[in-house]
């Protein structure tokens, strides 16, 4: 299992969220670009950067940031928040972002994710956020009538490779992962399933790996120095 440790971007500084409340936003970091050489050094290889602003705006609000962070480290990204558009996408695939992940737009434009898919195929994943078991869109601003399921089908159908599946309700609340979701929705899907929100300590990583998942985003847990990221990555591996 691969773990993407996490950097949340607002106004250019690491940030966490708690539950996904704009509001209730904590800065860990001045220089997101440090945060992620500390990844390297503790054997990461991959990274997980989301535009917080961008979620909300739906342009690339830190895309100088997240070039450097490129630059700096060399670690296989993904990036998602806000990319609605395939200028968006492209913008991000031209400084070297590995994958973009579709949220809202996989949602309410299924025409552009089909448009993305044919021109740049695993180049492309999607994020389905779950709030009360619907997919919320838009930065988590509002919830859509789509269950989990309903929304991993229809992207499944659509040739989609890789999903990054976060339960808001877990996210930044350093309550462990939601290992039953997870654990029904590898059982059902042939998708490569990222875990994503609570993962909270090594029993966590230990129980995610154990179910074959792709991967698991590490976030909180590793600002509070709950979680030491060397010793995650040697779990997962």
């Amino acid at each position: 299992m691969i773990l993407y440790p996490a950097i949340d971007l607002y106004e250019g500084k690491a940030v966490r969220l708690y539950k996904g409340d704009y509001n209730r936003m904590t800065v860990y970091h001045e220089k997101p670009v440090e945060v992620a050489r500390d990844f390297a050094a503790a054997g990461a290889t991959h990274i997980h950067l989301v535009d917080l602003q961008g979620a909300k705006t739906g342009a690339p609000e830190n895309l100088q940031t997240i070039r450097a962070i490129l630059e700096e480290t060399r670690l296989f990204s993904e990036v998602g928040g806000g990319i609605r558009t395939m200028e968006t996408v492209e913008q991000y695939l031209s400084i070297g972002v590995n994958r973009v992940i579709l949220g809202t737009a996989a949602v309410t434009d299924p025409t552009f994710l089909k448009l993305a898919l044919e021109r740049y195929g695993e180049k492309i994943a999607v994020g389905v956020d779950l709030k009360d078991g619907c997919v919320a869109i838009r930065g988590w601003t509002e919830t859509s009538a789509l269950t989990a399921r309903e929304f991993l089908k229809r992207m499944e159908d659509m040739g989609v490779k890789t999903v990054i599946c976060t339960d808001i309700s877990r996210d930044g609340a350093m309550k462990g992962a939601n290992r039953e979701l997870y654990r029904q929705l590898s059982k059902e899907f042939s998708l490569e399933l990222i875990a994503s929100g609570g993962v909270s300590g090594l029993e966590d990583v230990a129980a995610l790996k154990a179910m074959n998942l792709h991967g698991a985003i590490i976030g909180k847990a590793y600002y509070t120095g709950a979680l030491d990221l060397k010793t995650a990555i040697e779990v997962a591996r």
